[in-house]
C-alpha cells in the first residue's frame, strides 16, 4: 500500500497497485525519502560550513548521495551515506510488505490516532538511539515510521482539502484535529471511473480528516458512507460509495494529486528530520546519515597480566593515529573500547572526543587472569554490536578463547554488520605454557606470552578471512608496527580488489584490475613461507626473492604477515602464491568507486516482488543480488560473480540495468562453500581527474557469504522493549534439507534475561515455530540498544542459519510538551559600524511543571557569546551576546525525551509594517523605551523591527 512496491527497482510483475520506478511519472517511497534525506542532509552541512566561517557550495541539482558528501566536504562518506539512505528506504518499503493487513501503518481505515502513535512513538524511539549513539537501530525505526507519515498524505483527504503545508500535528501532541466519526458518511460514488469529486462537500468546507477504508478478502465491508481506498485490491472499492480517493500513483482513483500528495510527503519528511536534527544536534544528525569524515576505531583488548606490552602498543598507535588523523578527511568517525579478561569483558566505550578516548585506553592496565583463555569473543561480540556496521575492529589477544560456544553468533554478527575483524595475535604456536603467577605476594603476573594452539587460533583465522580481515601471528616486540600498517589501511576511501585463500595451502594464480581511480595499491600476504610472482600490465615481473625491483615500492614482512606497496599501473596485474601452509591474500587501494549489495527473496506478502535478505541465501535454489555503485557517477556494472573463496570457482549472474546506479544479478545456483562478490565494470572517472578514458575496473566484498538449506525468521513487531516489562518475540525455523532435531541458541549482547526452545523439531520441508522471550531489568535507561540474535543449527551442525534483531529499550514517555522561552531583556547599542557595537539577550528556558527537563540548549545563526545558569523550579538562565553584525540568533532547546522548542531573536531593523504589528501574540509586556512605557505584546522584537529602537528594556506577563 502507500507508494508502493517492496523494491520497486525488483518489482516482478504480480499486478500490484504499484507503479513502475522507471516510468518517470510517479513517485515512491524510495524517491521521496531519498529526496528528503538529501535535501535535509545539504541543508545541515550547509549550516556547518557556514557556522565554521567557510564558503559553502551547493552542488547541482539534481541532487545525489555522492554529490552532496562531497559537498559535505567527506566525499570519502559516499558509500555509507548511499548505504544508510539505501537501508532507511528498504525499510520505509518493508512495511508493505510485513505490515500490509494493518490499517494503521498505512492510515486507512480512519485509524489516526494509532497511526499517529506509530509516528510519536518511532520518533522517540530514533531520539533515544541517537542519544546512545545507536544509529542503525535508529534508522531501522525511521525508515518504519516514515513510511505511515507518507501514507498519510496519500491515503487521507489533507491535500484535498486544499492544505499546502504537511500536518505537523502527526509528530506534535494533542490531537489531529476534526477527524470524522465512524458514522458520518465522507464520500459518494464516483461517476464511471471519475472520482475526482467523491469526497462529500462539508467533509472538505468543514476539514474533517478522513481516509479510504482497505480490506483485501472477498467479502469484506465497510461502515456505510464511507470513502474506499481503492485500486485492484480493494474489495471494498465496489461497495457502495465506490471507488476511492488514495493518491499513490497518476493512474489511482485521485491520481490528478499524486503530484501535490508526493511532495507534501517530501516536505512532511523533511520536517521530521529537522525536529530530529534539532534534538540531536547536527554532528550527530550526520552521523546517523552516515556523513563521516573517516570510520570509527575500534580496539578489543585482552587485559589480562602478560598483555602489558601490548597495551603499551596500542597506546602509542592511539595516539599517533588521532595525531595524524584529526582535522583531516580521515578522522575516525567514532572511537570505540572493549576491554575483555577472564571472568569480565567490557564495558563498550563509545565516544567523539579523540582526547577522552586516549584516556580511556591510557587507563587500561594488565592484569587478572589465570587460566590461559579468555572471553575474547564476548568482546567481540559487543564490539560487533556497538560499532557502525562496516566498521573496522581490532582484536588484541595472546590467548586463545574461553567462549569459543559463541562462535556462531559471533559470525553472524559479522555476517550481519559486514564489518572487518583484523585479529592481532601475540601467543606463540604449538607450546602450551601456564603463566607464572605469585599468589604469595599477589603480584603483577610475569609478561610471558601465552600459548595459541593451531586449534584455538584457527578460530580467530576463520573469522578473520569471514569478515574479510587478516590474523597477524607477531612478536610482542612487532606488534606496534604490524598494528600501525594495518590501521593505516583502513581509511573509508579504502576499496578490495582481490581476496583470496587456500587451505591447505598450494600454488595458485591470481589476476585483478587497476582502474584509473586506484591510488595506493598494496598488497597483503598471511601466512608461513609464502612466495610470490609479481607481474604488471606491461608484462614486467618481480619475484620475492628480489627486494629492489621495479613493482614494489616498499615491502614488510612482521611474524606470519607481509605487505607489498605496488607502484601504481593501470590494467590487468597477475600474482602467482606458492606455498605448502594455508595463506590468505588481499589486494587494496584508495578509490571512489564502490558498491553495495544485498541479496533478496521472494516476499511473503500479497503484494510478491522481492525484500532484503537480512541472513544466509537459501541453498540448492536460485538467487537474486541487487548491486549499487557508489562513488563513481559514469561507473556502470558489466559483470556480477560470486567467487569460492578457497577455489575461485566462479559463478556468473545475468545482469539487468535498473537504474540510478543500481543493477540486478540473477542466479541459477549459490556456491555450496563460502564465497564473496565480484563485481567488473567500466568507467571513465579518475583520481587525477585528468584522463577521461575509459578504463575497466574491478571490486570486491569484504565479507564471506555462505548458503543454508535453513531458514530462520522473527518478527520483533515495533521493535520497542519497555523495562521491566517481557517481549515476546515469535520466530520460525524451516528447512528444504533434512530433517530432525534443530537446536535454538537465542543470544543479546547485554546479558538480559531470555527464555527460549532449546531444540525444535522438524520434518524435511516443514516449518517449526517457538518464542522467545526477553526482559530489560527495570531502570535500563531508555535508547538501549540490545542485539538479539537467533540461530538454528541443522543436526549433527551441518548447517547453520539466523535471524538478528536490534530492539531499542524505551521508557514510556509521557512528556509531549515543547521546552518554552521567556524573553527577559534584550539590550543593544547597534550602530551604523556593526563591528563597533554589541548586543545582549537574556532568556530563562524551561520544561515546565512537569517535564522531564532541560537537556541540551544550542544556538544557531548567530556567532556570539553565551551562559547558562540553574535556577529555581527546573528553569535556566540563558545569557548572550554578540557583535552587531550577527544580529540574529535561534536558540534550541531540547527536553530530556526528545522535544524541542526553539526561540529566534534579532536586533536587525525594518521599515515599519501593519502585517508585522498584526502578527504579535496575546503575552503581555511592559516595555520601557526610552522615557516611555508601553503595554505591549511579548513578540515585541516586531515593534523593534519598525522603530528601530535599540535600547530596550523588558519585564513580560502572562
Amino acid at each position: 500500500m502507500g507508494w508502493l512496491a517492496a523494491l520497486c527497482l525488483v518489482l516482478l510483475q504480480t499486478g500490484a497497485h504499484g507503479f513502475d520506478i522507471f516510468d518517470g511519472i510517479s513517485l515512491n517511497h524510495q524517491e521521496i525519502t531519498e529526496s528528503a534525506i538529501l535535501e535535509t542532509t545539504l541543508d545541515v552541512c550547509r549550516a556547518v560550513v557556514q557556522a565554521a566561517g567557510k564558503k559553502f557550495t551547493p552542488p547541482i541539482p539534481p541532487y545525489t548521495a555522492e554529490s552532496v558528501a562531497r559537498a559535505c566536504d567527506a566525499a570519502k562518506s559516499s558509500k555509507s551515506f548511499s548505504q544508510t539512505i539505501e537501508f532507511i528506504q528498504d525499510k520505509n518499503v518493508g512495511i508493505d510488505q510485513r505490515y500490509f493487513y494493518s490499517a494503521r501503518h498505512h492510515f486507512e481505515n480512519e485509524e489516526f490516532t494509532k497511526g499517529k502513535k506509530l509516528i510519536t512513538s518511532g520518533l522517540s524511539a530514533v531520539k533515544a538511539n541517537n542519544k546512545f549513539q545507536n544509529f542503525e537501530a535508529a534508522r531501522k525505526t525511521l525508515g518504519r515510521l516514515l513510511h505511515s507519515l507518507q501514507d498519510f498524505y496519500s491515503h487521507s483527504n489533507w491535500v484535498e482539502m486544499g492544505e499546502t503545508n504537511p500536518n505537523s500535528k502527526l509528530i506534535k501532541p494533542g490531537s489531529l484535529g476534526k477527524t470524522a466519526a465512524k458514522s458520518k458518511a465522507t464520500c459518494r460514488s464516483c461517476n464511471g471511473d471519475d472520482c475526482t469529486n467523491n469526497i462529500l462537500e462539508d467533509i472538505l468546507r468543514e476539514k474533517i480528516l478522513t481516509t479510504g477504508y482497505f480490506e483485501l478478502l472477498p467479502g469484506s465491508s465497510k461502515p456505510d458512507g464511507k470513502c474506499s481506498h481503492g485500486g485492484g485490491f480493494d474489495r471494498t472499492s465496489s461497495i457502495d460509495p465506490t471507488g476511492g480517493i488514495n493518491k499513490d500513483t497518476k493512474d489511482s482513483e485521485h491520481g490528478h494529486l499524486h503530484v501535490k500528495a508526493a511532495n507534501m510527503a517530501i516536505a512532511a519528511t523533511k520536517l521530521v528530520l529537522e525536529d530530529i536534527r534539532l534534538a540531536a544536534g547536527d554532528a550527530t544528525f550526520l552521523q546517523l546519515m552516515g556523513i563521516n569524515k573517516g570510520k570509527a576505531l575500534c580496539f578489543v583488548i585482552d587485559t589480562t597480566g602478560s598483555m602489558g606490552d601490548d597495551i603499551a602498543a596500542v597506546k602509542e598507535v592511539t595516539s599517533s593515529i588521532i595525531n595524524s588523523r584529526v582535522g583531516t578527511e580521515d578522522e575516525p568517525s567514532a572511537y570505540i573500547l572493549v576491554p575483555f579478561n577472564d571472568p569480565d569483558f567490557g564495558p563498550l566505550t563509545r565516544t567523539t572526543d579523540p582526547d577522552a578516548f586516549k584516556r580511556a585506553i591510557n587507563s587500561l592496565t594488565a592484569t587478572g587472569g589465570g587460566d590461559t583463555p579468555e572471553l575474547s569473543l564476548s568482546g567481540l561480540r559487543l564490539a560487533l554490536t556497538g560499532a557502525p556496521p562496516g566498521s573496522d575492529i581490532f582484536v588484541f589477544t595472546d590467548a586463545p578463547a574461553k567462549d569459543d560456544h559463541l562462535l556462531g553468533a559471533v559470525r553472524t554478527l559479522v555476517e550481519r554488520t559486514k564489518s572487518v575483524v583484523n585479529f592481532m595475535i601475540t601467543g606463540s604456536l604449538g607450546l602450551r605454557r601456564r603463566r607464572a603467577i605469585n599468589n604469595t605476594n599477589n603480584q603483577q603476573q610475569q609478561r610471558q606470552p601465552r600459548a595459541i594452539t593451531k586449534a584455538s587460533s584457527k578460530v580467530y583465522a576463520d573469522l578473520a578471512q569471514a569478515s574479510g580481515g587478516v590474523a597477524i601471528q607477531t612478536t610482542k616486540s612487532q606488534l606496534l608496527m604490524a598494528t600501525t600498517i594495518v590501521t593505516e589501511s583502513s581509511s573509508s576511501a579504502q576499496v578490495l580488489l582481490l581476496q583470496a585463500a587456500r587451505n591447505p595451502g598450494k600454488s595458485a594464480n591470481f589476476t585483478f584490475t587497476v582502474d584509473e581511480t586506484v591510488k595506493n595499491l598494496t598488497i597483503f600476504i598471511t601466512g608461513r613461507s609464502v612466495a610470490f610472482t609479481l607481474i604488471s600490465p606491461s608484462g614486467v615481473s618481480q619475484s620475492s626473492t628480489d627486494p629492489t625491483g621495479p613493482l614494489i615500492s616498499s615491502s614488510q614482512s612482521l611474524g606470519n604477515f607481509q605487505t607489498l606497496e605496488l607502484t601504481t599501473q593501470v590494467g590487468r596485474w597477475e600474482i602467482r602464491l606458492v606455498s605448502t601452509n594455508p595463506y590468505t591474500l588481499k589486494v587494496k587501494g584508495e578509490s571512489s568507486i564502490d558498491f553495495l549489495s544485498d541479496f533478496l527473496e521472494v516476499s511473503e506478502g500479497p503484494l510478491g516482488g522481492f525484500e532484503v535478505l537480512e541472513n544466509r541465501p537459501r541453498a540448492g535454489a536460485n538467487a537474486s543480488l541487487r548491486v549499487t555503485v557508489t562513488g563513481g557517477v559514469s561507473a556502470i556494472v558489466t559483470e556480477v560473480f560470486l567467487v569460492v573463496s578457497l577455489t575461485s570457482e566462479r559463478v556468473n549472474g545475468s545482469l539487468e540495468a535498473l537504474g540510478k546506479g543500481k543493477f540486478l544479478a540473477r542466479f541459477d545456483s549459490i556456491p555450496s562453500g563460502e564465497f564473496v562478490v565480484l563485481v567488473k565494470g567500466q568507467s571513465n572517472e579518475s583520481s587525477t581527474r585528468s584522463s577521461k578514458a575509459t578504463t575497466s575496473f574491478q571490486r570486491q566484498s569484504s565479507n564471506s557469504i555462505r548458503a543454508s538449506a535453513v531458514t530462520v525468521s522473527a518478527d520483533d513487531l515495533d521493535g520497542v522493549l519497555e523495562p521491566g516489562v517481557p517481549l515476546s518475540v515469535p520466530f520460525s525455523v524451516s528447512s528444504n534439507g533434512s530433517g530432525g532435531s534443530f537446536t535454538i541458541q537465542a543470544t543479546n549482547d547485554q546479558g538480559f534475561t531470555l527464555s527460549f526452545p532449546s531444540t525444535l523439531l522438524l520434518t524435511a520441508g516443514s516449518m517449526a515455530n517457538g518464542m522467545v522471550n526477553i526482559t530489560a531489568p527495570a531502570g535500563t535507561a531508555s535508547g538501549t540498544d540490545v542485539t538479539l540474535t537467533i540461530e538454528a543449527n541443522a543436526p549433527g551442525g551441518t548447517d547453520a542459519n539466523y535471524v538478528v534483531l536490534r530492539l531499542t529499550v524505551l521508557v514510556l514517555v509521557t512528556d509531549f510538551t515543547e521546552p518554552g522561552c521567556q524573553l527577559l531583556s534584550l539590550q543593544s547599542d547597534c550602530s551604523a559600524d556593526c563591528s563597533a557595537s554589541m548586543w545582549e539577550l537574556s532568556v530563562e528556558v524551561t520544561d515546565g511543571v512537569n517535564g522531564t527537563g532541560i537537556d541540551t540548549i544550542s544556538f544557531r545563526g548567530g556567532n556570539g557569546t553565551s551562559n547558562t545558569s540553574l535556577l529555581a523550579g527546573n528553569a535556566t538562565l540563558v545569557s548572550y551576546n554578540a557583535s552587531c553584525c550577527s544580529p540574529d540568533v535561534e536558540i534550541v532547546v531540547v527536553d530530556q525525551v526528545g522535544n524541542v522548542g526553539s526561540c529566534s531573536y534579532t536586533v536587525r531593523t525594518t521599515t515599519p509594517t501593519l502585517n508585522n504589528l498584526g502578527a504579535l501574540s496575546l503575552k503581555l509586556c511592559l516595555l520601557q523605551v526610552g522615557d516611555y512605557r508601553l503595554l505591549i505584546s511579548s513578540l515585541y522584537k516586531y515593534i523593534i523591527h519598525d522603530v528601530g529602537v535599540t535600547d530596550i528594556k523588558a519585564d513580560c506577563y502572562h
